[in-house]
């Protein structure tokens, strides 16, 4: 297949889909949590293609071995029982990646889930909470997954922080933070990742057909923007093979990134 070809038929979900799998390129055997429709897609990807030895949970309380992303209960095919202590023994290890959702995240990996105005104590939306997100963002690698970008969830500053960023990291005692890792976000516009000095958010590459004023306007703060800026790039014709026939064959990733108009 060409290129042209390929590109053709190569939907914007699908080059997100590829950009979340990267995250976890060169992880190995350690457990992979991808919570979300696009996330639970992209690391089925990499364990079905270049990182078989990723782990991968059910949602629940088991390790399972299917490529298919949402698989039916009776169509699980379960590895090991995996209960909440065995699950913060891992936690705590550092031998996890998790990829949550971001509802804001700033320019250094702050990230909120929690709630909207107000104050803490009182925010003017309820959210999730905090969850497991300072856990998750101390002990082990975590990267964001933002199905929406806009200057509203990509802010200056996050009305609360339930995963630690950067600069928080970096105020902690080292051995406290020595597994933090803020690895990628990915958005449906593009991918940023923070190798910069000071740990500020870079963009790392675009997905196709948007522009820097796109990602621009759609960011509540400054971008580390790069002058020679790649294209995120397709998946290849055996993952797209893979995330049609096999991962995500009723394409509930369309509708989490539908098409641009």
């Amino acid at each position: 297949m060409s290129a042209t070809d390929l590109s053709s038929l190569v939907t914007r979900a699908d080059v997100c889909a590829v950009a979340v799998a990267d995250c976890f390129r060169g992880d190995g055997e350690i457990l992979a949590n991808p919570i979300g429709t696009i996330p639970m897609i992209g690391g089925r990807l990499a364990r079905a293609t270049w990182e078989p030895d990723l782990m991968m949970t059910d949602g629940e309380a088991a390790l399972i071995a299917n490529d298919e992303a949402i698989p039916a209960v009776g169509d699980r095919q379960y590895e090991t029982y995996n209960p909440y202590r065995r699950m913060f023994d891992v936690v705590w290890s550092g031998r996890r990646h998790v990829m949550m959702g971001a509802t804001q995240v700033d320019r250094f990996g702050n990230q909120n889930i929690a709630g909207i105005g107000g104050t803490p104590d009182k925010p003017r939306t309820q959210l999730l909470g905090f969850r497991g997100a300072p856990g998750n963002t101390i002990h082990n690698t975590t990267s964001y997954w933002v199905p929406a970008q806009s200057s509203k969830v990509f802010v200056e500053a996050v009305d609360i922080v339930t995963g630690i960023g950067y600069d928080r990291a970096a105020a902690l005692a080292p051995e406290s933070a020595r597994h933090h890792e803020i690895r990628r976000v990915v958005s449906n516009l593009a991918v940023y990742d923070f190798e910069t000095p000071d740990h500020r958010m870079r963009v790392r590459s675009l997905h196709p057909g948007v522009t820097v004023d796109e990602v621009v306007a759609a960011t509540g703060f400054e971008l580390v923007i790069p002058d020679d800026l790649p294209t995120s790039r397709l998946p290849t014709p055996e993952e797209l093979r893979l995330l049609s026939e096999v991962i995500d064959p009723k394409g509930t990733r369309l509708r989490e990134v539908p098409e641009p108009v």
